[in-house]
């Protein structure tokens, strides 16, 4: 026999522990243009062998996936952290369900005394007729008979979620690709990889893509390289510098094709300090060879000269791809304020070639932004305070492997509903965007070997799990999303809605909804734990949207 039950979208079941839900947060709503999610969680003690049929009138618009467990070697940044926080889900290496994989002919197997999930994420076009809806889920067995069946009612309103406003960014690791699957970088196979991991990305809300002018100075060893993914052909014969765009071209073409908005052209210094050139090759008189890197110097003459043609021939091609208004640049990821004069050298030597374009930086000492040292400074959420203080205009904030404290963050060890939080969050301080170093990092730390994401990585070498990607790479260069992708997505469809009601309504009437009944105010260190306040919340919000 097996038994089956349908639970929330935010419970993490692990293969041996009975997962306990709350019955109230499966009152599921949407708007037109959003996505609704629950699971389907089984038990049997037996092994089972059956097939998932769904009768549901969503069509293709439905997605049943298995949820898929991926081990943990490092849980949280640090052991001391984990203890401060509390609200870590599990201490110790574990497996962690996480990985969503589509089901190969609606075939399941139930493992004798484990639990096994179907995840079912519906994406309600935009043009859908409102109303009340069910979908049934039935697992038949190996003969056709129906062994155990489930069913869930969702509401659909008369109002349609309207487009974002966050400008998202998840770093796009294109090196990553390439290195996991073997293919020659920029080869067709490679363009096709590219092309899936980039729909994977716009689909759920990232409309911003790191694009390798150069190959990116990040996570490499001081001294090391990371795989070449120059997009810009560079040549040298004599003092004649000459630039390639072709590959360029491809990118920003397939980019837009895809989904993307706006384009972050990656950093021209390097990582932590802006101490040195990034990787720079380029054919110099017939030879192909490395120019630049770590033995460049911030305040080598050669380097800056050569930004100096560079800069315009880049900036003027991105006129031309008429994207030129939608890009952003960096100097040096993450400088501390001891880095501080090193960075204002790099910002001068690009600055004068860079007119009229946004520099932007990840970074959390308020001095860069006092100083006009960065005029768009990226704040991590447990140090963006002090900015928020100053009023910075159009604010960004980040999050990564350090804020593992109290914050929303995308650890396996955390709870989807504390990935979730950030959309509130970014609703109450008017956030303008969203970077995360992470989409598809598939190195150990400082990139000094490659990794598969599937398996077991030392704990020493590896980043907290969860924290270095949101995607997985799927047999042929497809592309597997995570659970913990699809709370972040719902953090930005919470985003989008609330900010519809507050142009219907006004701020203070949205964060009523959302403060009115909490002990606290939101903060980004103070948020609701539970999946039932963000269920109720949107259910409320979306109410409200179809009859204003």
């Amino acid at each position: 026999m097996v038994y089956s039950h349908v639970i929330s979208s935010y419970i993490k079941v692990f293969k041996n522990e009975t997962p306990v839900f709350d019955p109230a947060c499966l009152n599921l709503t949407a708007l037109k243009g959003d996505t609704v999610s629950f699971q389907v969680v089984y038990y049997s003690k037996e092994n089972v062998k059956g097939k998932i049929r769904i009768i549901s009138p969503f069509g293709r618009h439905l997605l049943a996936r298995t949820v898929e467990y991926v081990k943990v070697t490092r849980t949280c940044a640090s052991e001391d952290l984990m203890l401060k926080d509390g609200n870590h889900i599990k201490a110790e290496p574990f497996d962690a369900p996480d990985v969503l994989r589509s089901l190969r002919g609606g075939k399941i197997s139930i493992a004798k005394n484990k639990y096994r999930t179907l995840r079912v994420d519906i994406d309600v076009p935009a043009k859908f007729k409102a109303g009340d809806y069910t979908v049934k889920v039935i697992l038949e067995g190996e003969n056709g008979e129906v062994l155990t069946e489930n069913t869930q009612d969702i509401k659909i309103y008369n109002a349609t979620l309207p487009k974002a406003k966050l400008i998202h960014t998840e770093w796009f690791h294109t090196d990553c690709i390439a290195d996991y699957y073997g293919y020659e970088v920029f080869s067709e196979k490679h363009w096709a990889a590219i092309e899936n991991f980039m729909k994977a990305a716009t689909k759920r809300g990232i409309n911003m893509i790191l694009t390798p002018v150069v190959t990116p100075p990040l996570d490499t060893a001081v001294g090391g390289e990371r795989t070449t993914v120059q997009l810009v052909d560079i040549a040298k014969n004599g003092d004649k510098w000459s630039f390639g765009f072709d590959k360029l071209d491809r990118w920003v073409a397939l980019a837009l094709k895809c989904g993307y908005e706006y384009f972050e052209i990656c950093h021209l210094f390097t990582q932590w300090g802006a101490n040195a050139a990034p990787k720079v090759m380029a054919t110099v008189d017939g030879e192909y060879k490395r120019i630049f890197g770590w033995d460049t110097p911030v305040e080598d003459g050669v380097y800056p000269a050569f930004l100096a043609e560079f800069l315009p021939a880049l900036t003027a091609r991105l006129k031309e791809l008429g994207v030129a208004e939608k890009c952003w640049f960096h100097v040096s990821d993450e400088p501390s304020i001891d880095h501080f004069d090193n960075y204002m050298r790099a910002k001068n030597i690009i600055a004068p070639h860079l007119e009229g374009f946004k520099l932007m930086d990840a970074l959390s000492k308020p001095d860069f932004y006092d100083t006009g040292a960065c005029e768009h400074p990226i704040p991590a959420i447990n140090h963006i305070m002090p900015f928020i203080e100053r009023k910075v205009p159009d604010l960004w904030s980040y999050y990564c492997v350090s804020q593992s404290l109290k914050t929303s963050n995308r650890y396996m060890t955390m709870s989807l509903t504390r990935t979730r939080a950030i959309g509130v969050q970014w609703f109450k301080y008017g956030i303008a965007g969203f970077l995360h170093w992470g989409y598809n990092f598939y190195n150990t730390i400082h990139s000094k070997r490659h990794i598969s994401p599937y398996k077991p990585i030392p704990a020493e070498e590896t980043f907290p799990g969860g924290d270095g990607w949101v995607v997985y790479p799927g047999a042929g260069g497809k592309v597997e999303e995570s659970i913990r992708l699809m709370a972040l997505y719902a953090a930005q469809t919470d985003l989008r809605a609330l900010q519809a009601l507050a142009e219907k309504t006004s701020y203070e009437h949205v964060m009523e909804l959302i403060e009115g009944d909490l002990a606290k105010p939101i903060t980004f260190e103070e948020y609701p734990a539970s999946e039932y306040y963000y269920v109720t919340l949107r259910n409320r919000v979306n109410k409200e949207l179809a009859e204003k």
